[in-house]
């Protein structure tokens, strides 16, 4: 009996001392981690002296790179050429070293150590505006006088300069390649940004006399009308008056175009064709944005004159919601090329040659954009009588492709960073390691990321192939069980669900956007509340907000309110989810039906926009993998019934 007992006492020792063998190496892994996330909170507090330490006690980590980046960052203004360029080439072809790189090179331009810059510039491979007018710097230097055409475009944006982007614009000007009408474009743009801080600094380079002060732009800007108003008798007798009583136009109507145009009318007369051109256009603008029937006759009365691009695509928007084919035409013929490449300036203008009998031109440019997996390309399809199914799934990546992209450094990197949840990071770190991968090596790294239950990144990463696709992975469809049961309970389509999840979280659990929103389906703290309330769930907290099944639950539930409450329609119902019931219902026609599809382009809200064009393609590929059957956008995105043609608000207190 005793020697039975040793024998099994022998054995469960040796079990243990296997146990913990096995363990170790988690173990270890787990103390590197903290160990990395220790020296990320040293390196955010500027602490050297333990990041120092830090950095010896993460030697063979995966992340022990990251470490000594964070490091060399701080010491960054004192370190040698020989240190940096000592992690360079052992990091050779890294993020990282890349980064090092871009960060040195903007302290070589601001020291102007030009030798040494031009050395390490042409590796570069992710620049920046900083370090492009630092190189343009270098050039103009050298008597490259290229080097200023090349920066003369950087004056025209509706942007902030680079303080190194400055001495070009100030070389620009003193050559006189940018005159007084070049500054005053600029200073146009920049207000129409509200931009007033770089306004005011490129009113500083117009000639003297012509300059407005700071103080009259920041009168102007807090007090248009009152500036309009008190105009003296001879205002456009300078420039300065012309364009100052312009910006009040401009930004009286910002919030009520039609007085801004009242006001307009009064002194129409005192300007230029070319200036006319241009208020009307700001009005017409303006007037799009709110859907004002007005919008289009105001945009007509702009002639000729030259229109941004945001100006000129309200123009087409407002034309489609008043249904004039050919003022959608006009607008779009007159964008830039790149601008008219867009698929969805293809369609519409497709439309509108439909429209105006021109079916063979509609058909054509339909074609070039068909089969496109995007809300413009699924659109095509329909008007070709095309059905809409995902491709045949390509040949699965084998275990031996999976394991050759997983021992990529890049990879593991990445891996190592989402395991630690430093998830910016990894998202660098993962896609830079993707370029230059072929369609076979993205789709073994998309299905490594989904084994990870990295959803994100299995996602984009199948986004990038080019001639073989597998939509299984593009959409994917985690989580159904928490997902399917609750959509059937309420009725709701599980595509439409599945596409709105993918949008809103591309199924990362504990996402969070920067107003607070959380969860698989990024549910404001207040909505998940007022929404727990409603159906009863007595144990929800604040703090369950992210878990799954909750989530799925207040998220299901909100979108059933928000679908009842706005006619059932999933356009309106999507748009609500993200911009809230009210703006989707205010956003409908006052008088007449609107397509589906036009409701959609002409959402004022550049994010709500793309957000429902998005939700609603992701529905027809989710509905076309779960149900195996050929889909219609077109049918799916309806008809829009008129404000005084919908229901009347069931939930008054509905968020």
């Amino acid at each position: 009996m005793v020697s039975g007992l040793k024998q099994l006492y022998r054995i469960n020792s040796l079990l243990c001392v296997l146990a913990l063998a096995a363990a170790a190496p988690a173990l270890q892994a787990a103390n590197g981690d903290e160990r990395v996330l220790a020296a990320r909170d040293a390196a955010q507090r500027g602490d050297r002296a333990r990041l120092a330490k830090q950095l010896d006690a993460v030697r063979g980590h995966e992340l022990d790179p990251y470490v000594e980046y964070w490091l060399l960052r701080l010491r960054l203004e004192e370190a040698g050429a020989d240190e940096l360029r000592d992690f360079l080439a052992r990091q050779s072809g890294s993020y990282l070293a890349d980064k090092l790189r871009g960060d040195w090179l903007k302290l070589l331009g601001k020291r102007r150590e030009w030798g040494i810059f031009d050395a390490e510039y042409p590796p570069l491979v992710q620049s920046d505006q900083e370090i492009t007018c630092h190189a343009l710097q270098n050039r103009l230097r050298l008597a490259d006088l290229g080097a200023l055409e090349e920066a003369r475009p950087m004056w025209f944006a509706a942007a902030d300069l680079p303080e190194p982007c400055v001495p070009l614009m100030e070389q620009l000007i003193a050559d006189k390649r940018l005159g007084a009408d070049d500054i005053w474009e600029r200073l146009r743009r920049l207000l129409e940004a509200k931009k007033l801080g770089a306004a005011k600094a490129a009113a500083a380079y117009l000639p003297s006399g012509q300059a407005p002060s700071a103080k009259t732009l920041d009168a102007v800007a807090d007090k248009p009308m009152r500036h309009l108003a008190l105009l003296p008798s001879n205002f456009a007798s300078s420039r300065q008056g012309r364009e100052m009583a312009l910006f009040a136009v401009q930004r009286t109507a910002r919030s009520d175009p039609a007085q801004a145009a009242q006001q307009w009318e009064s002194i129409k007369d005192r300007f230029s064709t070319a200036d006319r051109g241009y208020a009307y256009g700001q009005l017409g603008w303006q007037a799009a944005l709110k859907h004002m029937p007005e919008a289009t006759g105001w945009y007509a009365l702009a002639g000729n004159a030259p229109l941004s691009e945001e100006q000129l695509a309200w123009k087409a928007r407002a034309a489609l919601r008043a249904q004039n084919w050919a003022m959608v035409r006009e607008a779009i013929e007159q964008m830039p090329k790149a601008m008219q490449a867009q698929p969805d300036w293809i369609y519409w203008l497709g439309r509108a040659h439909e429209a105006l009998g021109r079916q063979e031109e509609a058909r054509a440019l339909y074609g070039r954009i068909a089969g496109q997996p995007n809300f413009y390309g699924n659109l095509a399809d329909d008007e070709l009588g095309r059905p809409i199914l995902p491709p045949p799934l390509p040949q699965k990546p084998t275990g031996e492709e999976i394991k050759a992209v997983e021992a990529l450094p890049g990879i593991r990197r990445a891996l190592a960073l989402f395991r630690i949840d430093m998830r910016v990071e990894g998202v660098r770190e993962w896609n830079w390691t993707l370029r230059g991968m072929d369609d076979a090596r993205l789709l073994a790294a998309a299905e490594l990321a989904r084994r990870h239950e990295i959803f994100d990144r299995a996602i984009n990463t199948a986004d990038r192939t080019l001639a073989f696709h597998d939509y299984s992975l593009r959409y994917l469809a985690p989580f159904r069980e928490h997902v399917e049961p609750k959509a059937r309970a309420l009725q709701l389509d599980q595509g439409w669900v599945y596409g709105l999840m993918r949008q809103e979280s591309r199924f990362i659990t504990n996402a969070k956007s920067v107003v607070g929103a959380k969860g698989l389906m990024q549910l404001m703290p207040k909505t998940a509340s007022w929404v727990a309330k409603k159906i009863g769930m007595h144990d929800y907290h604040p703090g369950r907000t992210s878990d799954t099944d909750v989530n799925v639950t207040l998220g299901t539930n909100y979108l059933k309110m928000v679908l009842d409450e706005l006619d059932s329609h999933p356009v309106l119902a999507s748009a609500a989810y993200n911009a809230g019931p009210g703006r989707a219902r205010k956003w409908r026609d006052g008088a007449r039906p609107l397509e589906g599809a036009i409701y959609a382009e002409t959402i004022p809200f550049n994010e709500t926009r793309d957000y429902v064009k998005k939700v609603m393609s992701n529905a027809v590929y989710y509905s076309a993998l779960f149900d195996g059957q050929p889909q219609s956008l077109k049918s799916r995105l309806g008809t829009v019934a008129p404000k005084n043609g919908g229901s009347a608000p069931k939930i008054e207190d509905l968020p």
